[in-house]
């Protein structure tokens, strides 16, 4: 009531927003859940939303948010702390230890010429020592925004790519140890002593961190079971406790956060308490923390000072050409080629998580000014963009190493499971009005591959197990089963109907699969817009992520029984991709239907090449072992997109490819072009997703390396 009262009264709106920090939390809520969903829809990144958001709401904009009230320090401070500790959770150890030479050779280079560089730019601008140090130290870090990109592609076991990923630990520490050591320093009562006792404190803090909180881990986890709560609290306390272990020997905070990331990456691994982690801080603190930094941009001032403009120019140029040095260096070092080196350069581009959270405390130690820190997000926008717009291009074709050395595996879609177990597929059944073409399309596959199915129905648990709620759900499923398994009869299969009572029904749909040790789920799809901000819906996402085989989600126009012309578009040649072309043979099979397999290169490639790559492609589908194999289509067009839409016109049915990866934001990486395919295409479409264990395994094949770079060249 006083708060209506004061808008009442006409009071001043920061004012009122000064009395009531819950106001602000609120916006802040609604600028979190909004503001990203519009900049994607924008084709934009929603990080540039929340930061946009943050100079328009703060004290140089509207003025209803401002950096000194009593939440946002809080809030901002648990964001930053947050990030860096995601950072460190996110980085792979194991990819690091299989090739840590050549990680710390890069890591070292990329964190030394941009140092020098970045140092140069702080003295020519009038910068003291102290801070131009820390300046160049900012350009050595970099984040890895490109990772679902180059999963996307089949290439991240690629070796300049796993040196990149390795290179990150490296820069990263390093800037944060140069960030411990700058603000320690900065009163100016440097000493030699000092220095030393400071590096000392540091490194026996890094051991305790790194080793201690390791151990701790594995022996908390192991003897807690599955007690999911307590290791999410454990792992919490890890963070603040390394936070404030740093703070206590004179150093930042975010060095302590990294660090435990560091160490408790491999004791959280891929499992459930990794994603509620990630999840809380990336809903939640890390966003807050961004558009706390949009507080502090004066877009005006900036605008306004030509001397900050030429600041921002000379730091983006240094950093782009000191990264681009580094890589050269590493490619006369370890022989890497062009396009090795290209893509490791665009890697180390991307200045976004410990860039900025170094830029903030030295910020807030005023070390920097208001000039570096716009200059940063600048640079962080720029390079952002830069970064994944040059990865996407040049990391294409890249070949996985390894390959040459390890033995030809059989590319189908049983599981190890399957070899003891009749081949077995999963229908959910919920949707009466979609139900019958999903079972039909079941039958097809069981009845080529001599497998059974298994209509799912999912009744949602209740607290009481005789709620009339339950009961109604119950006998909705039986019925629902009932007709599932009247049609099979009639098709000609064998079914063995499923009831399950779960609290979720994707949680239930991935937990009967994994016990009736499924081949393949098959669900239905009804939507055709919102496809990239939505992804198919929270039920079929879940089930995509959580699933141990693979999932077919389907978008069926009419009965699978009528299907006579297959496409499988196949946007790049590495061998993952082959794995439709199964499914769509099986279903061929069934139907004495015709398979396209359909790939586009550039229009500029020459009819030599076009005739080389068929070949080759042909080769990569014979190790199928199809008894009738598809047929082959090369397409030379400069949009990969509207060339499939258009071959797709003759075709009944359009197999769709997509990567599951567990490791990436959100769990899944769909490619632009499968976007644009999904909200255009007319006819019937399965998208098909595979797990990220399956696809581990399928890209180790005896495919040499010079004979899928050859493949992979000229490819959209």
């Amino acid at each position: 009531m006083e708060l209506i009262l004061q808008v009442l009264a006409l009071e001043p709106t920061s004012q009122i927003f000064a009395k009531e920090p819950i106001v602000p939390f609120a916006i802040l809520l609604v600028v979190i859940l909004v503001v990203p969903i519009l900049f994607e829809r924008l084709q934009l990144p929603g990080l540039v939303g929340l930061l946009v958001s943050g100079v328009v709401l703060g004290p140089y904009g509207w003025n209803l948010l401002h950096t000194e009230s009593a939440m946002m320090p809080v809030l901002s401070n648990i964001g930053l702390v947050y990030l860096m500790f995601v950072a460190g959770l996110e980085i792979d150890i194991q990819q690091f230890r299989r090739t840590k030479n050549q990680s710390l050779g890069f890591g070292s280079l990329s964190f030394l010429v941009p140092l020098v560089v970045g140092t140069f730019i702080g003295r020519f601008f009038d910068f003291e020592w102290n801070s131009s140090i820390l300046i160049g130290s900012l350009f050595a870090s970099h984040t890895l925004l490109a990772y679902p990109i180059l999963s996307r592609l089949g290439v991240v076991n690629n070796e300049a790519i796993s040196v990149s990923i390795g290179a990150s630990i490296v820069t990263d520490l390093a800037a944060l140890l140069v960030l411990a050591i700058c603000v320690a320093i900065k009163d100016g009562s440097f000493s030699f002593g000092r220095l030393m006792t400071l590096i000392t404190l540091l490194t026996l803090y890094s051991i305790v961190v790194l080793v201690g909180f390791d151990w701790a881990g594995k022996q908390f986890f192991r003897r807690s079971g599955d007690e999911e709560g307590n290791q999410f609290l454990f792992v919490l306390l890890c963070v603040f406790l390394a936070t404030v272990g740093a703070q206590l020997i004179g150093v930042e905070k975010i060095v302590g956060a990294f660090l435990a990331g560091l160490a408790v990456n491999e004791t959280v691994g891929e499992g459930p308490v990794k994603e509620k982690v990630v999840f809380v801080g990336s809903v939640l603190f890390i966003p807050i923390f961004f558009v706390n930094v949009g507080l502090l941009v004066n877009v005006p001032a900036f605008l306004q000072s030509i001397d900050t403009l030429e600041l921002t120019f000379f730091i983006i140029i240094g950093l782009v050409a000191s990264k681009f040095i580094a890589a050269y260096l590493v490619k006369l070092i370890y022989r890497y080629n062009w396009q090795e080196t290209l893509t490791m350069w665009s890697l180390s581009v991307p200045q976004v998580g410990a860039t900025l959270g170094a830029t903030i405390m030295g910020y807030q130690a005023k070390l920097l000014d208001d000039r570096i820190l716009s200059s940063v997000i600048v640079l962080m926008l720029i390079t952002s963009t830069l970064g994944l717009f040059i990865t996407s291009r040049v990391a294409v074709g890249l070949t996985n190493s390894g390959m040459k050395d390890i033995g030809t595996v059989n590319l189908t879609y049983q599981n190890q499971e399957e070899n003891d177990s009749s081949y077995s597929i999963v229908v959910p059944v919920h949707n009466p009005q979609t139900q019958q073409h999903l079972i039909e399309m079941a039958a097809l596959l069981a009845r080529q591959s001599h497998g059974r199915i298994i209509p799912l129905a999912i009744a949602t648990a209740f607290a009481h197990m005789d709620a009339p709620q339950l009961d109604a759900s119950v006998q909705r499923s039986h019925r629902l089963l009932a007709k599932a398994t009247a049609l099979s009869k009639v098709l000609g299969v064998e079914a063995e109907p499923l009831l399950r009572i779960d609290d979720a029904f994707a949680q239930g749909i991935s937990r009967a699969s994994r016990e009736q040790k499924a081949s393949l789920i098959i669900m239905g799809w009804g939507k055709r817009t919102g496809f990239k901000a939505r992804l198919f819906g929270n039920v079929i996402d879940n089930v995509l992520w959580a699933s141990h085989c693979p999932v077919a989600v389907t978008r069926l126009v009419e009965s699978p029984k009528k299907f006579q012309r297959i496409l499988v578009p196949l946007e790049n040649l590495m061998t993952p991709s082959l794995q439709p072309v199964k499914f769509a043979q099986i279903l061929a099979d069934a139907n004495q239907a015709q398979v396209t397999v359909l790939n586009v290169c550039e229009r500029r490639t020459s009819s030599s090449k076009i005739a080389w790559r068929r070949s080759q492609l042909s080769l990569l589908i014979s190790r199928l072992a199809l008894q009738n194999p598809p047929e082959i289509q090369i397409i030379p067009h400069e949009n990969t997109a509207q060339a499939i839409l258009q071959a797709a016109r003759l075709y009944d049915l359009v197999v769709l490819p997509f990567i599951r990866n567990r490791t990436v934001p959100g769990g899944l990486a769909i490619s632009d072009v499968t976007t644009q395919l999904a909200k255009q295409l007319t006819c019937s479409i399965v998208m098909l997703g595979e797990p990220q264990r399956t696809q581990d395994i399928i890209v180790q094949t005896e495919v040499t390396s010079s004979t899928t770079a050859a493949m992979s060249e000229g490819i959209v």
